[in-house]
C-alpha cells in the first residue's frame, strides 16, 4: 500500500523487450536504496511495480501486458521522469490517502491555468470512473495523491489545484501537458462502498448509489 506522497523522481535508463512484457530500468539518484529488497514494491507514476535488481542508485522491474493494456506506461520513453514512492511502513505518517497502486485507467490532461501560486489543472477521465469521484474527494493521478476542487460529470472531468511544492517535487513540471496522458487510480473506499452495496442489494449499483440506497443497506446518514 502506498499514501501517494511522492518521495523523488527518477528517470528511465532503458525499457527493454522480454517476451511480450517489458524490464524497466530506472535511475534513482535520490532515493533512499538502505531498506529496498528484492521483492519489495515501489508506485512509479502510481503503478506499483515489483523490484528485480538493484544496483547502486538503479533498480529495476518487470512490467506486465495487463499494466502496460491499464496505464500510460506503454507511452513511456527512455529519459522519461516518473513520481517514485516506496511501500508505506506501519510506522509511516499517513499523509495522502489509501493508494494500492492499481491503476485503474488513463485520464487526458484537457486545460492548465494559472491560479495565483497554484496550477488548476482540468483531467478527463475514462466515464465508467466518474461515480468514485467526488467535490473535495481523493484521486490518485501519476501516483500523486490529489483532492478534487469540483468534478464535471457531464464532461468526465476532475478539477485539480496544483500547489507549488507538489509541483516541484513531482513530475508534473516535466510531464503534464494539454494533451499528456497520466494514470488514474481512484479512491478504494469508494469501490470498496460499491462492491458492498452491490452484495447487500443484490444488483448492480454502479453509478446509481443514492442516499435512499445507502440507507436500506445501513448507512444511516
Amino acid at each position: 500500500m502506498f499514501t501517494g506522497i511522492i518521495e523523488t523522481t527518477g528517470k528511465i535508463k532503458a525499457i527493454n523487450q522480454l517476451g511480450g512484457d517489458i524490464e524497466l530500468i530506472i535511475h534513482a539518484p535520490d532515493l533512499d536504496f538502505s531498506d529496498v529488497k528484492l521483492g519489495d514494491s515501489i508506485a512509479s507514476n502510481g503503478i506499483c511495480l515489483t523490484v528485480v535488481s538493484v544496483a547502486k542508485d538503479m533498480y529495476s522491474v518487470d512490467v506486465s501486458r495487463e499494466t502496460l493494456s491499464k496505464s500510460a506506461l506503454k507511452n513511456w520513453r527512455v529519459g522519461d521522469v516518473v513520481n517514485l514512492e516506496k511501500a508505506m511502513l506501519p510506522t509511516t505518517r499517513f499523509g495522502g490517502h489509501i493508494v494500492a497502486g492499481h491503476v485503474d485507467g488513463v485520464g487526458v490532461i484537457k486545460h492548465i491555468a494559472k491560479d495565483a501560486r497554484s496550477v488548476y489543472i482540468e483531467i478527463e477521465i475514462p466515464a465508467e470512473f466518474m461515480h468514485y469521484t467526488a467535490d473535495k474527494g481523493s484521486i490518485t493521478v501519476d501516483g500523486i495523491s490529489l483532492t478534487t476542487n469540483m468534478i464535471k460529470p457531464e464532461q468526465n472531468l476532475v478539477c485539480l489545484n496544483i500547489i507549488p511544492h507538489t509541483a516541484e517535487r513531482t513530475n508534473i513540471a516535466y510531464h503534464w501537458t494539454v494533451g499528456a496522458l497520466v494514470n488514474i487510480e481512484v479512491d478504494l473506499l469508494a469501490r470498496y462502498l460499491e462492491r458492498l452495496l452491490h452484495k447487500k442489494s443484490g444488483k448492480n449499483t454502479a453509478g446509481n448509489i443514492t442516499e435512499e440506497m445507502l440507507n436500506k443497506a445501513g448507512f444511516y446518514l
